[in-house]
């Protein structure tokens, strides 16, 4: 049987070969970084979220206002159906892992000043106030979806009952968080790319 007939199949697949390669790179079981290991999954996981998001923002959006307009069209049941509950689902835990794997690699380094901005070193930690306000991005992101973004599009989808007059102050409250989530996602990885491989944001 083919491992990539199934996306389990294709993401194990993945994973085998990830430590493969770990191993043939010299980084034996008895020489694990587990900080390498958080960060790998952080990175994995804020890949998964950022990429629905631009998916929901750059694709899904504006080809369900063209299906909508279009009137002989077969319209957007499907993706309603089928395509978006798939993709929230995804989308809100891949969210939520992204912020707690993250948290985890900033409290395995000590690093959780961070959520400080680095304020509370004299002086101030370069690191933790670029890392810091990526964290805050991703904090307020990570709001969005689960406070905003989801319990909206449950009453969109139809998951949970909500009058026309009530999915239609949905969609303006979930297009808008996710809009803001998008806007925010840009200088969000500029900072979390600038911290991680010790760039200085601007040169003196």
């Amino acid at each position: 049987m083919n491992p990539l007939n199934s996306i389990k199949g294709t993401l194990i697949c993945g994973f085998v070969l990830a430590i493969v390669i770990a191993l043939a790179l010299n980084m034996g079981i008895g020489s694990v970084n587990w900080l390498t290991v958080v960060r790998w999954i952080h990175i994995l996981a804020g890949i998964t979220w950022i990429g629905l998001l631009y998916y929901f923002n750059f694709v899904q959006t504006p080809a369900m206002a063209v299906a909508a307009a279009d009137k002989g069209g077969p319209g957007g049941a499907g993706v309603s159906k089928y395509v978006a509950p798939l993709a929230l689902l995804w989308f809100r835990w891949s969210a939520l892992l992204t912020w707690v794997m993250g948290f985890c690699y900033l409290a395995y380094r000590g690093s959780l000043g961070a959520f400080a901005l680095g304020l509370e070193k004299s002086p101030t930690d370069p690191y933790e106030l670029t890392i810091g306000v990526g964290a805050w991005l991703g904090t307020i992101m990570l709001f969005n979806v689960w406070v905003l973004i989801w319990p909206n599009q449950k009453k969109i989808l139809g998951i949970v009952s909500a009058t026309d007059e009530q999915k239609a102050k949905a969609r303006k409250i979930a297009g808008m968080a996710s809009r803001t989530n998008t806007l925010l996602s840009i200088p969000m990885i500029m900072c979390m790319a600038s911290a991680t491989h010790g760039l200085p944001l601007i040169h003196g």
